[in-house]
């Protein structure tokens, strides 16, 4: 009994972890919103936040290295050069 009451809480306290996990859709959408301005990354560099998504070590044409936010919209508000 007492294992099972460690398990719950363990399972407890690792699910918010979950709750930041990035939909499969919503990966592509950024994806394809990249490959519009002729960027990549590796998808899990995109971190969920309160008001969107950064998106870390986005490699554009050119070589150029950039972070990228984004709305929950998923729309561009701000990129900064690495």
């Amino acid at each position: 009994m007492k294992k099972l009451g460690v398990l719950l809480i363990a399972g407890l306290i690792a699910t918010p972890a979950f709750a930041d996990e990035i939909d499969a859709a919503t990966v592509e959408k950024i994806e394809a919103y990249l490959a519009s301005i002729e960027c990549q990354m590796d998808p899990d560099d995109i971190e969920v936040e309160d008001d969107g998504y950064d998106l870390d070590d986005v490699i554009c044409k050119g070589g150029n290295q950039f972070d990228i936010k984004l709305d929950k919209d998923l729309n561009e508000v701000s990129r900064k050069a690495e």
